[in-house]
This record gives structure tokens, C-alpha cells and sequence, in this order.
């Protein structure tokens, strides 16, 4: 199904990959005071976020803790009503939140439109409040933009992606304006690396990150 989303993508990212970094307000630049090199500032790594919904978080964790330039994975929950839910409540769909990762990474090293790929690849955004057999609008496609230039990006590439008929049904994917993270709790974090044998991350997860690496084998850390 997504033979047509690999072609586009691989046309895209070779462009994507010498695209610099725009300063978005979301970089958080910082300095260290060096004593060593006669009082000069030295500068330290930035780090900038996104953040992405795409069916069940500890897929989406496994697939972005592959690439280069990803610092960071949080999985947890945005876009719901109730404050601090837990995962049994975000599970019965009435908090509003989606499932989602927090991805903080460095944007000399990868960029947020290299993430945006990664994102349309490693699930269907085809598929409305649902991945396969997780049913459900916490399971929703979704990018919620830390800033008007990611909103910019992910709606023009989802619009080239419908255009180019990347996918035989329309994406569906909501794009809407970060508020608030609540980090899930510290069982779901890291879940494969923890859990690789059980049979979910066996028969699920394993299978997208073999399919994911092959995608991405030239950004892979």
C-alpha cells in the first residue's frame, strides 16, 4: 500500500536532507560559559521538538529512537480536555487525548522536515481514530505544530502527498496547535528496548522497524 508514499518520500528526501534548519521559535538555544577557552562562550547542541501521533506510541518510540540527530523520545498523551490523565483513561476515549512522542532532537543533525518524512512513514495516516487493530481516537493520525512554521510544513506536505496520490485513500491526519504534554507513565517509556520479546513488540513493533530502517538505512544512528 504505501509503495507510492516510498517513491514520493524517496524523491523528497535527498532535497529534505541539504534543506538548513529554520530558526523556529521552539530551538531552545543555549550557551555554556567555557573557564578553559579564556572566558568565551562555547555553544551547546540545540534542541528543538515535535510532536506526533501515530497509533500506538510505543511503535511510534521504537521507530524514532532509530535515527540520527533524535536525542529523545517521551511517549504520552496531547489534545485532550482532562488534566493529567492516566493511560486507563486516555484507553476509554474520553479524555480527547491522542497517544503521542514527544520527540526532542538536534536540528543541525536532522530537520523537522526529515522528521515530517519519518512521520507519513511509519503509519497510515490514511486510517481515521485507528492503527490496525488499536480502534479508537486516542490512536489518531495526528501533528500538533509547535509553531506556525512546522504547521506550515506539515500541511503543505500533506497536501503533496493527497496530490500525488501517495496513498489510494486521502490522509486523514489532524494538524493542530500544541498546548500541553502530559508524559506517560514510566512503564510505557522506552517499551521495546524493555519488552522486545513480549508478543506485541515481537509481532508488531519489530515488523515496522525493519520496514522503517530500510527507509531510512542513511539516517539511522
Amino acid at each position: 500500500m504505501k509503495h507510492l508514499l516510498l517513491a514520493s518520500l524517496a524523491a523528497l528526501l535527498p532535497l529534505l536532507w541539504l534543506t538548513a534548519c529554520a530558526q523556529n521559535k521552539n530551538i531552545q538555544n543555549t550557551k555554556t560559559f567555557n573557564a578553559m577557552n579564556n572566558g568565551s562562550p562555547t555553544a551547546a547542541p540545540t534542541t528543538a521538538v515535535a510532536t506526533f501521533g501515530a497509533g500506538c506510541y510505543w511503535c511510534t518510540e521504537a521507530q524514532f529512537q532509530q535515527l540520527k540527530g533524535v536525542l529523545r523520545v517521551e511517549s504520552g498523551f496531547t489534545g485532550g480536555h482532562v488534566k493529567n490523565p492516566t493511560y486507563k483513561e486516555v484507553c476509554n476515549g474520553t479524555t480527547g487525548h491522542a497517544e503521542v512522542c514527544q520527540i526532542y532532537y538536534d536540528p543541525s543533525i536532522i530537520t523537522f522536515d526529515e522528521l515530517l518524512a519519518a512521520f507519513w512513514t511509519c503509519h497510515d495516516p490514511t486510517q481515521l481514530n485507528r492503527q490496525g487493530n488499536d480502534v479508537g481516537t486516542q490512536y489518531r493520525s495526528a501533528v500538533f505544530y509547535h509553531d506556525e512554521e512546522q504547521r506550515k510544513k506539515a500541511e503543505q506536505y500533506k497536501q503533496q502527498l493527497n496530490a500525488e496520490k501517495a496513498f489510494p485513500n486521502p490522509i486523514v491526519t489532524e494538524i493542530a496547535a500544541f498546548t500541553v504534554f502530559y508524559k506517560a507513565e514510566d512503564y510505557h517509556q522506552n517499551y521495546y528496548n524493555q519488552n522486545g520479546q513480549e508478543p506485541y513488540c515481537a509481532y508488531v513493533i519489530r515488523p515496522k522497524i525493519d520496514k522503517f530502517k530500510k527507509v531510512f538505512k542513511d539516517k539511522l544512528k
